[in-house]
C-alpha cells in the first residue's frame, strides 16, 4: 500500500490490484485514526468517515492531480512502481 502523497497530517495511499471491491479508481486516506476510500474523478467518498475540513483538502488535491492520480491508478492494477505525488501546500 504505497504512500503517494502526506499533507497536513494527510496520508494518501494507492492499493495495488485494488478494483475488485470498488471497481472505479480511488483512493486511500487516512488522518488521526479516520480513513476513507475517494473516487479519483470526483472526489466523492466511497466509504468511511473524514473529517469534513480534511476532506475538503482532499478533494481539491484531486482535482490539481487527476491526471497524475489516473496515471498511477494504471500503474498500480499493473503492479507497478507508483510516483508520488505533489502534496497541498
Amino acid at each position: 500500500m504505497p504512500v503517494i502523497a502526506m499533507f497536513y497530517g494527510i496520508i494518501v495511499r494507492m492499493f495495488y490490484y485494488d478494483n475488485k471491491e470498488h471497481k472505479l479508481p480511488h483512493i486511500h486516506v487516512e488522518f488521526s485514526g479516520e480513513h476513507a476510500v475517494l473516487s479519483i474523478p470526483d472526489g466523492y467518498v466511497l466509504t468511511g468517515n473524514f473529517p469534513a475540513n480534511k476532506l475538503k483538502l482532499v478533494q481539491a488535491w484531486i482535482e490539481l492531480h487527476q491526471d497524475e492520480l489516473m496515471a498511477d491508478w494504471t500503474l498500480a492494477l499493473e503492479g507497478k512502481t507508483l510516483f508520488k505525488i505533489e502534496s497541498l501546500r
